[in-house]
């Protein structure tokens, strides 16, 4: 053991002291470096692969915006009603990426108060149209504007970064929303087909986690387990109120089988939050 004397005090080399050469320092952090960089490539392949499903969806929505729309300028009621709820639900899926754009998000979706009454169009105020006044007429202007709106957002969201926080915070978001405006049937509230809303949520959520989970399962192999477990777990309730190949009146269901979705809800947002462990070096 090396000693070394200062003013008379015998001291400890401190690499000994400490049980670690300057040469152990060295080899540690190269190996958290390495596997920070081994993480960082995973997650990049992970939110490219988000970025084109998030593209697709949008894709999708471009093209049944521009079917809903039509049914509203002719006219066709009916038509217009049964595209409204499953047009929705590509957007819901994207969310994480089309709420980048601040100015397009309330111009797309807004609902009734969320912006002042002369700014108010987008989805939410056709909506209405349909279902509280019964009518497409004075509505083709607004339809219109969704449009280009709409068309907008695909031009724009291949502008966006998709980064390993947007898909961590996106997927938790999309299960906030459920919980705090589709549960209690705000969201679609004249309609009511806000099950259409909030199953696109979930799957959105899913498809997030999806991607996330095989570097979520080298940290936690439990954590994941549960958070597929409680997917399952919500799917299933989902499928309780099925309408062929939609969903129910959101204002047929029970005040219990809301809260049995409520409930399924919050128990996934719970360890799904966790999630942000993927960005951690091990």
């Amino acid at each position: 053991m090396k000693l070394f004397k200062v003013s008379g005090i015998l001291l400890l080399s401190s690499s000994l002291l400490f049980g670690c050469s300057n040469t152990d320092k060295a080899a540690s952090t190269e190996k958290a470096k390495e596997a920070k960089n081994s993480v960082s490539e995973a997650l990049k392949g992970i939110t490219d692969e988000y970025r084109t499903y998030a593209i697709g969806e949008i894709e999708e929505f471009v093209k049944a915006t521009e079917a809903f729309t039509t049914a509203v300028k002719n006219g066709d009621i009916e038509q217009a009603k049964a595209l409204y709820g499953p047009a929705r639900m590509y957007y819901e899926r994207a969310e994480p990426i089309a709420e980048v754009f601040g100015d397009l998000d309330p111009k797309i979706d807004a609902r009734e108060g969320d912006v002042p009454e002369a700014e108010w169009g987008g989805y939410h105020r056709i909506e209405k149209g349909l279902w509280i006044e019964n009518t497409t007429k004075g509505y083709e202007q607004y339809a219109d504007q969704l449009m280009k709106d709409v068309n907008l957002l695909r031009a724009k969201v291949d502008t966006v970064e998709v980064t390993p926080d947007l898909l961590i915070t996106g997927a938790v978001d999309l299960l906030n929303e459920v919980s705090t405006s589709k549960v209690t049937g705000e969201e679609d509230r004249y309609s009511h087909t806000d099950l259409y809303d909030f199953a696109a949520n979930v799957e959105g959520a899913e498809k997030i986690y999806q991607l996330l989970n095989p570097e979520l399962k080298k940290k936690d192999k439990e954590l994941s387990k549960e958070i597929q477990t409680r997917f399952d777990e919500i799917y299933s309730l989902l499928n309780k109120h099925k309408d062929g190949a939609g969903y129910k009146v959101y204002t047929e269901l029970t005040k219990e089988q809301v809260k049995e979705l409520s409930q399924a809800i919050d128990a996934l947002a719970e360890p799904l939050s966790q999630i942000g462990m993927v960005t951690e070096a091990s």
